[in-house]
């Protein structure tokens, strides 16, 4: 997927930026936070994974990456900026995101949905003819061409979701926020989605259920546990069976896979 030309292509103009978690915390009630102040960062061009058992934190604190939710506490950064001090518009040139939710399609074509990325750099209702070079790029990239003219809201929820990475894509993200972007996905589509993150020109920040393609793909893991950050670093030393007992309540075993070398994860239950 990622030697193609249509990679190339597709991400002229991109720079990898710097986010920096300060302090961060968010929740309805301040005094029942449901994330705690968390300190974090990703340098640029990095891929950091955040994993946590169901309920740890990790939507909120993605929400919180791409200004949806304000913080109650704290400052999110894009190479220094504050981005509440930024504008929507501003934000969406640089961040773009694939969220679990399905998309509502208002009836548009898969090609239409992903044109939607072009938006926040369109200076005019038109799509030029390099634009939309973009956006067949993106087609061609996540082999979806022959869905191109189909109806958005007649795909499985695997290819929905490449559809709306796609469109992500066609934003030319300097970040590129991901929540859970292997749901729906068959196997090959899960490991080939993995693979194009880690080559992307950008920097990625994806949470992720699967520890073995968390380890596999990113150069930094966030553990979050009960809205806290449990650890920070390098996954070979933060994914161990200590820490996956401590967050998961599971025994693992950690051996390496015989075809690529990287770390492979059985679990079982705690007896």
């Amino acid at each position: 997927m990622v030697d193609t030309p249509w990679f190339t292509d597709l991400f002229h103009g991109t720079r990898p930026a710097r986010l920096d978690i300060e302090g961060v915390s968010w929740g309805v009630d301040r005094a029942q936070p449901i994330l705690h102040p968390l300190v974090a960062s990703a340098e640029p061009g990095e891929v950091l994974a955040i994993v946590g058992p169901n309920g740890a934190g990790k939507s909120t604190l993605l929400r919180c990456l791409y200004r949806f939710y304000r913080p109650v506490t704290g400052k999110v950064r894009l190479d220094g900026e504050d981005i509440w001090a930024m504008s929507p518009r501003q934000v969406a040139r640089r961040i773009a995101t694939v969220l679990q939710e399905p998309a509502s399609d208002f009836g548009l074509t898969v090609a239409e949905v992903i044109e939607l990325g072009l938006t926040p750099h369109a200076k005019s209702w038109n799509t030029s003819t390099s634009d939309y070079a973009d956006v067949e790029a993106a087609l061609a990239l996540l082999e979806l061409d022959r869905f191109a003219s189909r109806q958005f809201g007649s795909l499985s929820g695997g290819e929905k979701q490449r559809v709306m990475i796609a469109r992500a894509l066609v934003q030319r993200p300097d970040v590129l926020i991901l929540d859970e972007p292997t749901n729906h996905l068959d196997i090959r589509h899960q490991l080939e989605i993995l693979e194009l993150l880690e080559a992307l020109p950008c920097t990625v920040i994806v949470s992720l259920h699967d520890l073995a393609l968390a380890s596999a793909h990113a150069q930094k893991i966030l553990v979050l546990d009960g809205g806290k950050a449990a650890a920070s670093g390098e996954p070979s030393k933060i994914l161990t069976p200590e820490r996956i007992r401590k967050t998961f309540a599971v025994e693992t075993a950690i051996d390496t896979h015989p075809a690529t070398g990287r770390p492979r994860f059985s679990f079982h239950l705690q007896r």
